[in-house]
């Protein structure tokens, strides 16, 4: 029998530093000079073992007296005694090591080292997997500056990263843009000044303030991520009113019995936010309004009249959730509300059989659908709406900004704008909604129904969990119902979690 021969598969190509580099957005010269530091080593000077800080990073040095490993129930250690220049000593200890460390670590070695003391087993301080320097590279002179910390990948060196910085900062054209008067009036640095301490800070400079971002340079860093970010939102204010939206009259031939028909009355905030949204839909303007409002508090309702708007005037309607369970919540009670209204409500989402899908497209396809519900399926190429009037996207912070346009993306020659509505039950306080949101309007339902208890958040800590189980037993055996929330690290249209 003829062998088949084996030949081994080409190995892959590891990916270049320019590619690496690439992968982390970093292209350009912009694009590294606005590459921050997630903090700083300070390698300035020298601190005396007598003087060592518990839990703070810190470089220190000085002669190896005595180093050997040790067995521990983890396995061999390295262990090293060091004495300064006063004659106190500290220990280093490698829990994991190469035969390299060991030989570096020799008696009569001068060593700095770079790391966070700790107090050591029977007494003293030691390091653990400090870093070390030894030979004439722990007698070079100290830096001039703290030592930025970048975020980086793999295989990317913090050498080659602050070098390359180092060359955009060199290459780049860095006049300000802001006028002199704007940043004495706001007592900023000018953009070169506060680049160069981000990247550079001098000896001396705090490295607590500059980790959490409280020093003038970051906050003249902070300041241009807010104005290009404001400049950015009215630009798309401005390209916005190329578009138009067909005005949505109040018919109310629908919105009328709908709400006779409720067991309910509205709250006095439900129907303030309900004007605010009626008043935009019957404009030629296309509405982007946001209605953010406590769980309980009604944002369904005001969802369901702004779709039965669109469908009075002859238009669809559609709704579009986060996750399967969400959006299946929101299909099935908006069909019990307007099937009786002779309404077609139809669902989509990525579980569909074929069958039903296709069905489900035809209907949305030809206007036989006056509202569809779903999950991110609502936004395929291939879901084409005969007519869409108003696109409602709830929980919309959980969607990328692309995501929630798309239910109301135009096609190319068209001028037709559906109308937006996105509702939100996290709290945007009103000085954060007028600077991250101000490309939209914003309604506040403050009010909860008659009868609805205020909903109280409190954190607890995870070694708490057990008084946590039993209190949610406590309030089962009393008759009350509990909702165990578990958030994900991973988005997902099924949840099924167990705590």
């Amino acid at each position: 029998m003829a062998q088949e021969r084996c030949t081994p598969s080409p190995k892959a190509k590891a990916p270049t530093l320019k590619e690496r580099l690439a992968k982390l957005g970093l292209v350009h010269d912009w694009d590294f000079a606005l590459h921050l530091p997630l903090r700083y080593e300070d390698l300035t000077a020298i601190t005396p073992f007598a003087e060592l800080q518990l839990g703070r990073l810190q470089q220190t040095a000085g002669t190896v007296v005595s180093a050997s490993t040790v067995r521990t129930q983890r396995g061999e250690q390295l262990v090293a005694l060091v004495e300064d220049e006063d004659g106190h000593r500290v220990k280093l200890r490698f829990i994991h090591f190469f035969p390299s460390v060991k030989a570096l670590l020799r008696v009569g070695q001068v060593v700095r080292f770079h790391g966070e003391p700790r107090m050591a087993f029977g007494g003293g301080l030691e390091f653990i997997h400090p870093k070390l320097q030894t030979g004439t590279a722990a007698l070079k002179p100290l830096a001039s500056t703290l030592t930025p910390v970048y975020p980086a990948g793999e295989g990317i060196r913090q050498t080659s990263l602050r070098k390359r910085i180092q060359e955009a900062l060199a290459t780049l054209d860095l006049t300000d843009p802001l006028p002199e008067t704007m940043r004495s009036s706001l007592k900023l640095p000018s953009l070169k000044a506060a680049l160069t301490e981000l990247h550079t800070p001098p000896a001396g400079a705090n490295p607590v303030a500059l980790d959490e971002r409280t020093t003038p340079a970051w906050h003249r860093l902070i300041f241009d991520e807010l104005l290009a970010q404001q400049i950015t939102l009215q630009g798309v204010r401005v390209r916005t009113k190329r578009y138009h939206a067909k005005p949505l009259s109040e018919k109310n031939s629908l919105t009328t019995p709908f709400l006779k028909a409720l067991p309910f009355a509205l709250t006095g905030a439900q129907q303030r936010v309900w004007r605010e949204i009626s008043a935009d839909l019957a404009l030629t303007a296309p509405m982007n309004r946001l209605v953010q409002g406590d769980v309980g508090s009604g944002k369904t309702v005001i969802a369901a009249l702004a779709a039965l708007r669109a469908v009075e005037n002859g238009y669809q309607a559609a709704l579009m959730a986060p996750t399967e369970i969400l959006a299946e919540q929101h299909f099935k009670k908006l069909k019990a509300w307007f099937e009786p209204l002779g309404l077609t409500v139809v669902w989509l989402s990525g579980s569909l059989k074929a069958k039903a899908k296709r069905e489900a497209l035809e209907k949305v396809a030809k206007g036989d659908a006056h509202v569809a519900v779903g999950t991110h399926a609502l936004i395929q190429a291939n879901v084409d709406f005969k007519a869409l009037g108003t696109a409602i996207v709830d929980e919309q912070h959980r969607f990328g900004v692309a995501q929630r346009l798309s239910l109301r993306t135009v096609r190319d020659g068209e001028t037709l704008m559906p109308h937006l509505l996105m509702l939100s039950a996290t709290p945007i306080p009103r000085t954060l909604a007028m600077s991250y949101l101000a490309d939209l309007d914003v309604s506040v339902i403050d009010e909860l129904p008659p009868g609805r208890s205020p909903i109280v958040t409190k954190l607890v800590k995870l070694d708490r969990k057990d008084a946590l189980i039993e209190l949610v037993h406590q309030e089962v055996n009393a008759g009350r119902q509990v909702y165990w929330v578990c958030p994900l690290v991973e988005e997902s249209e099924k949840l099924d979690l167990t705590p």
